[in-house]
C-alpha cells in the first residue's frame, strides 16, 4: 500500500536547472524522487539518457543519506534533487549537528558489526561531498553523483 502523502514536491527554478524539493518519509521515497527527477530532466531537455549504473549509484547514495538522517540525525528536515550538468546533486538535511563517521566493520573483539557502511559508500560514489551546519539547527549534507 502506498501513502499518497509521503512525498510533497515543490519545484524551484535555478538558472537552467530545475530543482526539486521533497519531504520523503522513507528511503524508498528518496530513491523514487531521484529516479523521477533524472528521468524527467533527461527526457525533457533532449539530453542523452544517463548510464543505468550511474543512476543506480545516485539512487543508492540518496537511500544511504536518507537512512542515515532517519537513524542518526533525528529525521529528515529537507531533501532536494537537482540534475546539474553531467550529475545529480542531492541535499539531505537533518536535526543533528553530529558529523557522519565511518564505523569499523568489526568491534574491538573482532566481531562483525551490523551497518556502518553507508557513509563510506556515499564518499566513494559521490564526486563532491559537503557537510554544512544549518542556522536553524542541524546539518545539510550535499553531494554530487556523476551520471556518466
Amino acid at each position: 500500500m502506498r501513502d499518497r502523502d509521503t512525498i510533497q514536491p515543490v519545484v524551484e527554478q535555478r538558472g537552467g536547472d530545475t530543482g526539486r524539493r521533497y519531504r520523503p518519509c522513507r528511503p524508498a521515497d528518496a530513491r523514487a524522487a531521484v529516479e523521477r527527477a533524472v528521468t524527467e530532466c533527461r527526457g525533457a531537455g533532449g539530453r542523452a539518457s544517463c548510464d543505468p549504473c550511474a543512476l543506480s549509484d545516485a539512487v543508492l547514495v540518496a537511500s544511504e543519506l536518507t537512512t542515515n538522517a532517519i537513524l542518526h540525525g533525528g529525521g529528515i528536515t529537507d531533501f532536494q534533487v537537482d540534475v546539474v550538468g553531467p550529475g545529480v546533486r542531492l541535499s539531505v538535511c537533518d536535526r543533528s549537528h553530529d558529523l557522519p563517521v565511518a564505523v569499523p566493520a568489526t568491534d574491538d573483539r573482532g566481531r562483525r558489526r551490523l551497518g556502518g557502511r553507508g557513509w563510506p559508500i556515499v564518499c566513494r560514489l559521490a564526486r563532491e561531498v559537503r557537510v554544512a551546519d544549518l542556522p536553524s539547527g542541524g546539518k545539510c549534507i550535499t553531494v554530487v553523483v556523476p551520471l556518466s
